[in-house]
This record gives structure tokens, sequence and C-alpha cells, in this order.
């Protein structure tokens, strides 16, 4: 790399001592990036922008080698971009030091708006953070190759080059700023178009697939096969927000909080509900097409009232699928209360503690194609007992313990069952 053109004659008059007058005194309320340029005489600014176009070909040529993304897609666009990045820095840093490191200029404003549309094209700043320092290499090259012709004095030379990687440090947090804020933005769009299709996929009636489609293509969100719609609740107040996949639409917010899982059956998914959901009491709807998520989310919440009520377990994940008999069951409770009061009523006029033990023993007997010993064995009890019980019943139920009618049978094993799931939960029917 050739060094820079001799200086001119006029140019000498860069040999001064450091300015002591301007410089700023340690309470001064300078910014970082101004402070070292007040220590530079200012006939420096005219020669250093008489060298632009040789540092701005280095630069480029640096640049280049030391960032692979950008040479492979470098054309005229970039080259344009790159040199105007260029420019600006220089620039920036010759007027400064005319103005006495005080003028404001539109670096931070160029870099930020590179950032965005860094950030608008998805990409990161590992690549433009590698090329501000190869240009600011690049610079410190040419200070250093030049100190000696230009008879710049070692604390000049030690002022240029704090100005070089401050100026670096001010140009990448530009950058910085603009590509976070431009990602912030995109993220709140999208998670408003989100939200959105969450609403249109929950709502009634359901939607048409060229609904959900339109809107999964507004929301960037890939539309799976199958879904299972995810009911919450919290554990405790001020649980901590879980980190969820990029797929998995969210809103926690709702009175109801809940998600949509695509393809809940496949890998990594029964790890999602078990392991990050783990401050919240979960319940999994059954595995539905997308257009039927309002349907698991129908199921998943009964399952989750079914929890609050202690009728199924919630000290682990709730699949829906696992409690289809007692979602079914306990579907409408005024009609199982029918049911109850019309095929328990035998056991009204009994203590509660005699209803619970017989109607443990009948509900055993059905379930054991009426056996007495597997009875037994089930209820952990002595055969004669479950004799002793069954005799009580049959005084009791009369000729209905022996009801043809299958669909009879079903109906008393079924409130017989609610009625037992209840007495879990410590509450009595309506036949005390």
């Amino acid at each position: 790399m050739p060094p820079l053109p001799s200086p001119r004659p006029a140019e000498v008059r860069v040999t001064a001592e450091p300015r002591a007058s301007s410089a700023p005194t340690a309470s001064a309320a300078s910014t970082p990036s101004t402070r070292p340029l007040t220590d530079i005489p200012p006939e420096l600014a005219d020669i250093i922008r008489s060298h632009l176009g040789q540092l701005a070909e280095d630069m480029i040529r640096e640049i280049r080698l030391r960032v692979p993304e950008y040479d492979r897609r470098w054309d005229e666009a970039y080259a344009e971009l790159v040199r105007e990045a260029i420019d600006q820095v220089v620039d920036s840093i010759a007027t400064r030091i005319d103005d006495n490191g005080g003028e404001v200029d539109r670096l931070v404003e160029f870099f930020e708006a590179i950032g965005r549309g860094v950030a608008d094209e998805g990409g990161g700043l590992d690549a433009l953070q590698t090329a501000v320092r190869a240009a600011g290499l690049v610079a410190w090259r040419h200070v250093s190759w030049e100190a000696e012709r230009l008879r710049l004095s070692p604390p000049m030379v030690s002022a240029l080059g704090e100005a070089i990687m401050l100026f670096q440090d001010e140009v990448a947090a530009a950058a910085t700023r603009g590509h976070a804020r431009a990602r912030a933005a995109l993220a709140d769009g999208e998670r408003r178009r989100r939200l959105r299709l969450l609403d249109l996929l929950l709502g009634e009636p359901p939607p048409t697939p060229e609904a959900v489609a339109e809107r999964a293509r507004a929301a960037r969100w890939e539309l799976p096969r199958t879904v299972a719609a995810v009911a919450l609740r919290e554990r405790q107040p001020d649980v901590v927000r879980p980190t969820l996949p990029p797929d998995v639409l969210c809103d926690l917010m709702r009175p109801a909080p809940c998600l949509i899982v695509p393809d809940p059956d496949g890998p990594g998914r029964a790890r999602l509900f078990d392991q990050t959901l783990g401050d919240w009491m979960v319940a999994v709807g059954p595995t539905v097409a997308v257009s039927a998520a309002a349907r698991s989310m129908r199921w998943a919440q009964q399952a989750l009232g079914l929890a609050r009520r202690r009728l199924v377990d919630d000290a682990h994940v709730i699949r829906c699928a696992d409690h289809l008999s007692t979602l079914i069951v306990f579907q409408d409770h005024e009609l199982l209360d029918l049911l109850e009061e019309a095929h328990l009523a035998p056991l009204a006029g009994l203590r509660p503690s005699q209803q619970d033990r017989l109607a443990e023993t009948l509900l055993a007997w059905l379930q054991s194609a009426r056996n007495a010993n597997e009875v037994a064995q089930r209820l952990h009890i002595h055969p004669q007992t479950v004799r002793y019980r069954l005799r009580q019943l049959a005084e009791l139920f009369g000729d209905r313990l022996h009801e043809p009618d299958p669909d009879l049978r079903f109906e008393l094993e079924m409130v017989l069952r609610a009625r037992s799931l209840w007495r879990r939960n410590g509450r009595r029917t309506k036949t005390t």
C-alpha cells in the first residue's frame, strides 16, 4: 500500500505543538469522540481531506479482504455505499478538527440508517462491525506512516490514534442503535400481526383456509399441518415469562393466557410443555387442523377448569387426550346432576359415609363385570365385606342392579364415576 503523497510546504505548519489553550478541562462537558480532536491543529483537516481518495481505496481493499460477505455481494451499489460511509467518517473527523471538536455532524444519523437497513434485510451487525474495525486499522496505518513525514509530535499522534478508536466506537454504537430500533419496530409490528392471527384462529365461526393463509403470510408464520391450543394459568403471581420457540403463537396478556403450538406431536414439543412452562398450569388441547384451533382451545380451557376444581391432576401438563372420558362426563354439570338424582336416588336416605362406601362398591362391581372377588381386590377389602355391601345395594336398588338395558347401565356407571371424582375433591353430591 503506497504512502500518502509528501506534504506541500505550506502544510509543514502542522508541526506546531497541541493547542493547550483550547483543550477542555477534566470537568468540561465534551463527548468522548470530540475531546482528542481539540489537541490537533486545524491545519491538519485540509491534509486529511486532500488524501481522502487514497485513504478510501485502501479502506475498501482492506474491508473486502476481511469481510467475505461484503466481497461476495460487491457491486457498484455496495461500492458507493462503502465510499459514502468512509467519506462521512473522514469528513466528520476533519470538520470536527476545524471546529475545535464542537461540530455536530450527520455521522450518527448516517450510521443509524445503515444499522436500520441491515435490520430491514434481516441481517446481523457482525460484518458491519468487522468493516468498521478494518477501516480504523487502515486509518491508523496511514497515521503511522505519515507521522514522521509530517513531523507530528508524539502527543498529536496519540490524539489522532485515540480519535480513530473513539470514532470506531461512535460509528459502531450508532449502527447498533439503528439496528436495535429497527428490529424492535419489526418485532412490534410482527407481534401485532401474530396477535391478529391468533384472534382469527380462536374466533367463531372457524376461519376459512384463505383467511388463515393470508393472515399467516402477513405475520410471517409458516402454516403447519396441525396445531394444538394450550390454555395457561399462573401457579403464582408474577411468574417469569417463558422463552418460547418463534413459531409458537402466544398471548400471555389475555384474561385467559394461551398459546397455539404448531405440530404439537413433533420432536421437542413435549419438552416445551414440561420444562419451558414449568411456572404455569398447562392444559394442552387435542391435536387438530389449523382451522379447528378454537375447538382445541375450548377443550383445553375445560380441562384447565377441571384442574382448578381438582378433578384432574395438575401436577404435570394436562393433556386432553389423556382425559377425554372425564371431559365428556363433566361437559354439562346440570345434566350430570339430573342423571345423578335419577340413578342414585336410592342412596339419598343414607348417611354420607354409607353413601360413599356403597357407591364405591357399586362402581367397582360394574367395572369388574359383577365379580365380587375382583371388587375385593380393587378396593383392598375382604370378599365377605363386598358381598355384605352388595346385599345392601340389592335391597336399595332392587331389580335395577340387573337392568338388561346397556344404556341405563352406562349412565349409572357414568354418574358413579363422576361422584367418585367429586368425592376425591371433597365435594358431596346431590344425593346427600
